[in-house]
């Protein structure tokens, strides 16, 4: 019997001590980072829409995606169906004055249709390009109140404040800016959303969905 457990009382040792080596470290993960339900593919991908969607920006780089992403994030958090406290309508915050310019004049058919929401942006991204058309060229490249002027920040300015406010800040080289009611300026937008590729925008003349 002794020499039984001789032989077999280090194997035994061996194996408990090798079950504590390799036995695996639990992480508690926190409860903010777990998935308790389906997470929303945002439309239209997959034409999945909820009220209480709110998209973030995704990892678009650059690109004019990224863009229009990235300036409805700051609009809106990305919702389709929000109203501010002035009124505006959308993921990208329009006003009714703007969306009568581009021929839209149901404020509420517009605030449940995502698809023409986005057209309507892409159309006044062009209208807004097409009455910038001279002062891109001549400022992009510049710098203003430390900042160096892009295609994509004076078309996200422009967005905030309207173009005819933008080319004031632009030949006043920043000296005059204007500022929404939540106090955000043109020369932040020109910051915020500079280096985005834009050129795939094409600037048209009064431009209508």
């Amino acid at each position: 019997m002794r020499k039984w457990l001789s032989y077999t009382s280090p194997l035994i040792i061996t194996g408990i001590l090798l079950s504590f080596s390799f036995k695996p470290t639990l992480v508690k993960v926190p409860e903010t980072l777990k998935v308790s339900e389906p997470t929303l593919v945002l439309f239209p991908k997959n034409k999945t829409v909820s009220k209480t969607m709110l998209m973030a920006p995704p990892f678009l780089g650059s690109s004019y995606i990224g863009f229009k992403e990235a300036l409805a994030f700051k609009e809106s958090q990305g919702n389709y169906f929000t109203t501010n406290t002035l009124g505006y309508l959308g993921k990208y915050q329009f006003g009714i004055g703007t969306l009568q310019l581009m021929g839209v004049y149901n404020a509420t058919r517009f605030l449940n249709d995502p698809i023409l929401q986005e057209k309507v942006f892409h159309t006044n991204i062009s209208r807004n390009k097409w009455i910038l058309r001279r002062d891109i060229p001549r400022f992009v490249g510049k710098e203003i109140n430390g900042t160096v002027i892009t295609e994509s920040g004076i078309l996200a300015a422009a967005h905030l404040a309207g173009a005819g406010n933008v080319k004031k800040y632009l030949r006043s080289w920043g000296t005059i800016d204007v500022a929404d009611s939540y106090g955000t300026s043109i020369a932040h937008y020109m910051h915020k959303f500079s280096g985005y590729d834009v050129s795939e925008v094409v600037p048209k003349r009064n431009p209508r969905v």
